[in-house]
Formats: structure tokens, C-alpha cells, sequence
């Protein structure tokens, strides 16, 4: 029987767009999105860079666009959250042990609590045991000492875990090592669908 659930946060909770933030880093001149800027990326989910040197990383590219106008492309991938993916989450609390574990960085949660406002950022943090991001921790999906950190820190029993998340990279690993999975469909699916998908018995 499931006991606790490790949700993913981008486009589990919050809506994201990927070619927003593409279309805007274009507008200030980039051409291509490349392999340098994704290791960039990682260095920054990973916390292993400032919030300065990232920014400047890809200013690198567009040596004519300002830090802030590149951080305000940066941010254009968070879209939406709607509240009744909240209110599902606030319910869903009260049964199981809910661990939050992201691939993101300080930039996107800072526009995210900027974006849904004190009081809705605080009830969603509210709902999880710990909430762990990437930057926070140092360890990033799929590699699996993100998921071994949760593990060890709260002794999961992974058999009785469940991990949510749009990515199958992800989710393969998470099986791998142990946990119920659902690797949500985005755009088919919603996460609120949990029971109606049959993901957890009611």
C-alpha cells in the first residue's frame, strides 16, 4: 500500500512552456538553444554557479541584451498554476507523506513565488513533508543520488512510494530503484487524475 508520493513540480503543478522561454531568448537575439547552454543549465540546477554567472553565460551568446532582460526571458517558461491542482494537493496531504523533488533553480522559484503571490506559495509548500529542489540539493533527476538523498533522509520504503513525473528518463530510474511510478502524460493527463488512472487505489 502507498504511504507517500514524491511529486515533480514543472508541468505536474505548474504550467510550463518551453517555447515561450525560446521564442523570448530569441527576441533578444539568440539563434539556437545549444549544448553549451544546457551544461550551463545544469551547473545552475545543480547550484554549482551563481545566478550571476549563469546569466552572464548566456549573455555570452547575446552580448547585446541586459542580465535582467535575459533572467525575464529565463522566467517566461513558467506559465500558470491553476488552484484546483492545489486544493487536490491540499486534500491528498492529509493521507499521504508529500515530498516535492525539482530540477530547478533559484531564477524559476523566485518567479514562481513572485508569480502565485505569499499565500499560495506558502499552502503549496505546506502540503509536503520537504520540498527539495535541484539547486538546493545538489543533485539533480535523472542521476540517482537525487532520489537515493530523499531516501536516505527519510528512510522511505521506496515499495510503498510512488514518484510523479512528465519525464520517463526519470521515471525509469525511479523504478529502477524501487518506486511505484507514474509517468504523467502532459496534455493527456493531469495530476489530479491520481485515482481516476487507477495510479492509487482509492
Amino acid at each position: 500500500m502507498i504511504n507517500t508520493i514524491i511529486f515533480d513540480f514543472g508541468d505536474i503543478f505548474i504550467n510550463i512552456d518551453f517555447k515561450a522561454m525560446e521564442d523570448a531568448m530569441k527576441s533578444l537575439g539568440l539563434t539556437a538553444w545549444n549544448d553549451d547552454l544546457d551544461k550551463l543549465n545544469y551547473k545552475f540546477e545543480k547550484g554549482k554557479i551563481s545566478e550571476q554567472d549563469f546569466l552572464k553565460g548566456i549573455q555570452k551568446y547575446i552580448p547585446q541584451a541586459s542580465l535582467e532582460e535575459i533572467k525575464t526571458a529565463w522566467s517566461k517558461v513558467l506559465i500558470d498554476f491553476p488552484l484546483y491542482r492545489l486544493e487536490f494537493l491540499q486534500n491528498l496531504s492529509h493521507s499521504y507523506q508529500l515530498f516535492l523533488l525539482s530540477n530547478t533553480d533559484a531564477i524559476h522559484v523566485e518567479q514562481f513565488e513572485n508569480m502565485v503571490g505569499e499565500s499560495f506559495s506558502r499552502d503549496f509548500y505546506q502540503c509536503f513533508e520537504k520540498v527539495y529542489f535541484s539547486f538546493e540539493i545538489g543533485q539533480r533527476k535523472p542521476e540517482p543520488e537525487a532520489f537515493n538523498y530523499i531516501i536516505n533522509k527519510h528512510e522511505l520504503q521506496v515499495k510503498r512510494t510512488l514518484f510523479v513525473d512528465d519525464k520517463k528518463a526519470n521515471t525509469d530510474v525511479a523504478e529502477s530503484l524501487g518506486f511505484k511510478v507514474w509517468n504523467l502524460q502532459v496534455g493527456e493527463e493531469d495530476v489530479v487524475d491520481l485515482f481516476d488512472k487507477k495510479i492509487i487505489p482509492l
